[in-house]
């Protein structure tokens, strides 16, 4: 079986994935390393360069070479399953189970402010009120693709330990 992590940005993807994937002696992968990887290039260099479209693209072209995997936790991209029908190609494959890391609003901020600058989305945002309006925009757009997922938790106020204490009583 395959893990997807999903949620926003900030909402602990790459961490929780990182400790889940250590617990369960699986394999990880953080699938914007691995676009970075595949095209030679930064994440934020790719939007520079070549745009937000060929980014999504290239995204919907990789998630097939994850999904081919096996004992594997993926963090994805936040944007990654509300693009090119990507939530459903995660739910209709037979090996994947997907994961809602859900957060509130002011953590996603709280967690977000101090590194946008490595975030090509949110670089440019230049207040905590501003950041707050983002994120709640973009997640009422994309909490519709994130809550089709098998397993939805909660991560506000935990730890690390205590979210993947839970994911694994709620898998296996």
């Amino acid at each position: 079986m395959t893990l997807f992590l999903v949620g926003y940005m900030g909402s602990g993807k790459s961490v929780i994935g990182q400790k889940l994937a250590e617990v369960l002696n699986y394999d990880f992968i953080d699938f914007d390393a691995f676009i970075e990887s595949k095209e030679e290039s930064t994440i934020s260099n790719i939007f520079d360069a070549k745009g937000e479209i060929y980014f999504r693209k290239a995204e919907h072209k990789y998630l097939d070479d994850v999904l081919a995997t096996s004992h594997t936790v993926v963090s994805l991209g936040g944007g990654t399953p509300c693009y090119g029908n990507n939530m459903a190609k995660l739910l209709d494959a037979n090996n994947a189970q997907t994961i809602y890391l859900k957060a509130l609003i002011p953590s996603l901020s709280d967690r977000l402010f101090s590194e946008k600058a490595q975030r090509p989305l949110i670089a440019h945002i230049t207040s905590k009120d501003n950041l707050n309006e983002f994120i709640g925009k973009h997640l009422f757009e994309r909490a519709p693709f994130y809550e089709q997922a098998h397993i939805t938790i909660k991560t506000d106020a935990k730890d690390v330990d205590e979210v993947v204490g839970e994911l694994i009583a709620q898998l296996f």
